[in-house]
């Protein structure tokens, strides 16, 4: 009887150790059941298993693994079994794009999906693996399946039905994932060496025990002499509030309370009890922190190893998956860097772009590990900042997350609620029931006005000469101002240079070098020695930073209420100032973000000059009149959603603009990944390496880039042809680099679009 392999192994002439394509497909057809068991798809995805490589069973397929033949597509036979015979939409898209990603799953694309069509016209030129396929070559491919052993379910029977809503998006999603961590961890464990060891197996959620130590925390926190007693008196409430909804039910929540008041841990308190409570049958895998910039995340994963080691576990039930993560001891072995792979681990740490692109994307490397989201409880921390043009499929698709089927729960945090209960009706759709939030801090706390340390003071009757700013900032030794693009916080830098105590923080500066410039301003505030801060909105949004004076350029109401948070944020003055002003040069870095600034103009001209930041209903009127002008221009997203156009839908849903690139810059150890890839070339692990020293520069509107962006070539096997990496630049020249205070060095063309 002939042998069927799925995979080689180097250097194997014997074939010992080469992969039998029944063990592969069965291993990956358990392991696809296991993990989407949770969710009530272990049949479709062991099929999808037994299925993903049915085309391996073709005679060219075999030859090609003796480096007879090349250009093969493997994967389509599957999915073709999958749709003619099964009558399952989803599982031939999983199929179909286990290597290349979701395709387009509308009912034309569906129909054209047939050996007959591919063997002429396939899309990507490759060939089918068995010759002249028609329905009887495909019936060899099954027939060679069964006689290696392996057994397939009846076919179906019901009509062919191909998805129309995102939720139906984020149900192939799953199951794909499911597949696709399958397939990648029984090939990667074929393909290990002999003296390499396995990978390492994720941790369980010890909830009891983590809860334990953050009870112990918040005691020791509750004691913190340096905090007013009002201030912790507040903290106190909050977290009775957060361990009350923890222990009550229900899938969709939100935590609106004012900055300072310790919502990063009445989050966890929240999950933790939550998970704690949950009964044994259903039970809490995980939980994910999310948190939109990397400042913030830094802070809070300090905060969370403390808990994670004072619990007494395994520092890996912390996996943070964002681009500072690699620069911490615990996180820079291959172990920690193979989990955050597939999240498998109990506790997440990520960013807004990881987790919310991952579940609007196409690929494997970025679905594989959504599968891991059910029965979890995910924390969506300061999420004002999501775009709004975005907010609707956003709810769409977390929405589908929180129902039975896939158990999850979901927090929204902030504190100014984006008050998206008001799109309810636009995220209704089959299978997803609206979004109906409920309150974690009552109204009768009146934690926001409790928490009044700020008076703002707007100056909008006229524009603000940026000369005026800057005597404001000389004027007072300890101050910050944001402004809303990187080039004014760049100019206004430069004309204040010889201020004492001046810093400056943008995403000109690379992000090592941000949480650097952090940590000498806290502690300069902390010393009493002078700080005048001048940024751009990456210190806003729990950025851990207190000052008696903020001054902030016109901007959406939400961005001037986070401003406010980083004034007087303990409430150690009997008050803070907030001054708001128009600049004189009415510049803005995106259209959306333009309407939300002027839309707040308009509201506080309409109320005498001023609003009211400490009223949690004047966020409310600002979103009611916001909604209806930023949800309804994307119409080519939703078209993309209408049609099932996954390649699409990944490619307009982008939280960060991506008319970008990366550029490795000379501060830390820049110069010498410079150096390593101008020599050698670049790979993924150096990508991950770089990531804390790169710079994002947008391109020209003509395609071209700054002065001092040098081009590197992807490390390739020796003799192959050289290739580029599009999106990765290095800057080799110490003069394109200010290490000491302005960060990147464009050139002077004009206002760049801001970038988080």
């Amino acid at each position: 009887m002939t042998t069927y392999y799925a995979h080689t192994f180097p250097g194997d002439a014997t074939r010992q150790r080469w992969q039998r394509l029944k063990d592969h497909a069965a291993q990956v057809a358990e392991q696809a059941r296991q993990y989407a068991a949770p969710f009530g798809e272990g049949d479709r995805a062991a099929l999808a298993g037994l299925l993903h490589d049915l085309g391996k069973y073709g005679v060219l397929f075999q030859r090609r693994l003796c480096g007879l033949e090349r250009g093969l597509d493997h994967w389509s036979a599957g999915a073709c079994l999958a749709k003619q015979a099964y009558r399952d939409a989803g599982l031939a898209l999983a199929i179909a794009g286990h290597h290349t990603g979701l395709p387009c799953g509308d009912a034309e694309t569906l129909r054209d999906l047939t050996l007959e069509r591919l063997s002429t016209q396939h899309p990507l030129g490759l060939r089918l693996t068995e010759p002249d396929p028609d329905q009887t070559n495909l019936k060899k491919l099954i027939q060679r399946l069964l006689e290696d052993g392996l057994t397939l379910p009846r076919p179906g029977v019901l009509p062919l039905q191909p998805g129309q809503t995102a939720a139906d998006m984020l149900d192939t999603r799953m199951l794909f994932s499911a597949l696709v961590d399958a397939d990648y961890l029984d090939t990667e464990a074929a393909m290990r060496a002999d003296d390499e060891p396995p990978r390492p197996a994720g941790l369980p959620l010890d909830a009891p025990r983590l809860l334990a130590a953050l009870e112990e925390r918040l005691a020791e926190l509750a004691c913190e002499e340096s905090l007013p007693p009002t201030t912790r008196a507040l903290r106190a409430d909050l977290m009775q509030a957060c361990r009350a909804a923890g222990e009550a039910t229900g899938p969709l929540w939100t935590l609106t309370a004012p900055t300072g008041s310790g919502k990063t841990l009445a989050l966890l308190l929240f999950a933790l009890t939550r998970a704690v409570c949950q009964p044994p049958a259903r039970p809490i895998r995980r939980i994910v922190v999310v948190l939109p910039f990397l400042s913030l995340l830094d802070q809070t994963a300090e905060e969370y190893r403390r808990i994670v080691a004072a619990a007494g576990l395994d520092p890996a039930c912390l996996l943070e998956h964002h681009s500072l993560a690699g620069t911490h001891a615990a996180h820079s072995d291959s172990a920690a860097r193979q989990l955050t792979e597939n999240w498998d681990a109990p506790l997440i740490l990520t960013t807004s772009v990881q987790l919310l692109e991952s579940l609007h994307a196409h690929t494997p490397g970025a679905c594989r590990k959504l599968h891991r989201l059910a029965q979890s409880i995910i924390l969506l921390d300061e999420v004002q900042t999501l775009p709004a043009p975005l907010a609707v499929l956003t709810l769409k698709t977390l929405a589908r997350l929180t129902q039975e089927k896939y158990g999850a729960t979901v927090v929204m945090a902030t504190a100014t609620q984006p008050a998206f209960d008001l799109l309810s009706e636009q995220v209704r759709e089959a299978g997803n029931a609206g979004w109906q939030p409920q309150e974690m801090a009552p109204p009768p706390l009146r934690l926001f006005e409790r928490s009044k340390r700020v008076t703002p003071h707007w100056h909008l009757e006229t524009p603000t000469p940026w000369a005026t700013v800057q005597d404001w900032l000389r004027q007072e030794p300890h101050s910050l101002c944001i402004v809303n693009l990187r080039q004014d916080a760049l100019t206004l830098a430069q004309a204040l240079s010889d201020a004492p105590g001046l810093r400056h923080l943008s995403t000109f500066l690379c992000p090592a070098h941000r949480r650097a410039v952090l940590e000498e301003i806290r502690a300069d505030l902390q010393a009493g020695r002078p700080v005048r801060l001048v940024s751009t909105q990456c210190v806003e949004a729990g950025v851990d930073l207190d000052f008696p004076v903020v001054f902030r350029a016109l901007a959406p109401l939400d961005a001037i209420a986070q401003a406010a948070g980083r004034c007087n944020r303990h409430g150690r003055r009997p008050y803070g100032k907030l001054h708001v002003f128009l600049p004189e040069e009415d510049r803005y870095p995106t259209s959306a973000y333009q309407r939300a600034a002027l839309l707040t103009l308009s509201l506080a001209r309409e109320n005498g000059g001023h609003l009211n930041l400490a009223d949690p209903a004047t966020f409310r009127r600002f979103y009611e009149r916001l909604w209806p002008y930023t949800t309804t221009n994307r119409a080519e997203l939703r078209e993309a959603v209408a049609r099932q156009d996954y390649p699409t839908v990944a490619r307009l849903y982008r939280l960060i603009p991506q008319d970008s690139v990366n550029v490795v810059v000379p501060y830390g150890e820049g110069p010498a990944l410079i150096e390593e890839a101008r020599q050698q070339g670049i790979t993924r692990a150096w990508m991950r390496r770089a990531q804390p020293y790169t710079v994002t520069v947008f391109r020209r509107p003509d395609g071209t880039l700054p002065p001092h962006c040098e081009p590197v070539n992807l490390r390739t096997r020796h003799g192959a042809p050289a290739q580029s990496a599009d999106t990765w630049f290095v800057c080799p020249h110490p003069e394109a680099y200010d290490a000491q205070l302005l960060g990147w060095q464009p050139d002077g063309g004009g206002a760049e679009p801001f970038v988080l």
